[in-house]
């Protein structure tokens, strides 16, 4: 099983030149704010024919201090932060609550790029969390009113008849409200853009915030970059 792994893992490859153009990356046309060159990215992945582009890795530390990761979906991303969602009592809400700081990383090999950032994590406040989740699916409100996210499963019939519950309850009242449901802001002291190229000199451009005089990174300061060896 081992050497069958192996022997699939070589046969693949990366960027591969039929489904995969490498665009280059001038870090000296870069705009000064990574929020911009985010949101020009993910428009321009979303016009090569990345799929789902708005999913991300999301890292967090667990009460030991470990590292935690899981996919989870972006739901916007403005001067306040990159928004995700999740329940507060759920194994990521926990963690967040314990230590508010975490990571993000984008994949888009459409394109050979990535795009990882770190930064403290806030709660929005509820009411913008019920009007993030009402504006999506019924689907997503029927996953948010099935609940009980990270606690341990007796059965896949109990998951069951709790999910019908829920789809029914989305049908019948989609204005139904789901107090767990959090809505979460990252909001970056650093960011990296990395651009992959095809002789591997990959750009990677990162932005850190700017220090006060104490040395601790204020909230509101100005960008700087800098490139990073690949």
């Amino acid at each position: 099983m081992g050497t069958d792994l192996q022997e699939l893992l070589r046969s693949l490859r990366v960027w591969d030149p039929a489904v995969t153009e490498l665009p280059p990356l001038d870090p000296a046309t870069a705009p000064g704010d990574p929020l911009d060159l985010f949101t020009r990215w993910f428009a321009e992945v979303v016009a090569a024919g990345q799929r789902e582009p708005h999913t991300m890795s999301l890292a967090t530390a667990d009460a030991e201090g470990l590292p935690d990761a899981r996919i989870v979906m972006l739901h916007g991303a403005d001067a306040d932060g990159w928004a995700f969602a999740t329940h507060a009592d759920s194994g990521k809400g926990r963690q967040l609550a314990a230590r508010p700081y975490a990571a993000l990383v984008f994949y888009w090999p459409v394109l050979g790029r990535q795009v990882r950032l770190r930064g403290p994590v806030s709660v929005a406040p509820a009411e913008e969390a019920r009007a993030d989740l009402h504006a999506r699916s019924a689907g997503a409100l029927a996953a948010a009113l099935t609940g009980r996210q990270s606690a341990e499963l007796v059965s896949t019939d109990e998951l069951a008849r709790a999910s019908e519950a829920a789809w029914e309850r989305a049908g019948r009242e989609p204005d139904a409200p789901v107090p767990s449901w959090t809505l979460y802001r990252l909001r970056p002291d650093e960011a990296e853009f990395f651009q992959g190229d095809a002789r591997r000199r990959h750009v990677r451009l990162t932005y850190r915030r700017t220090e006060v005089a104490d040395g601790a990174d204020t909230a509101d300061g100005d960008w700087h970059t800098r490139l990073l060896w690949p």
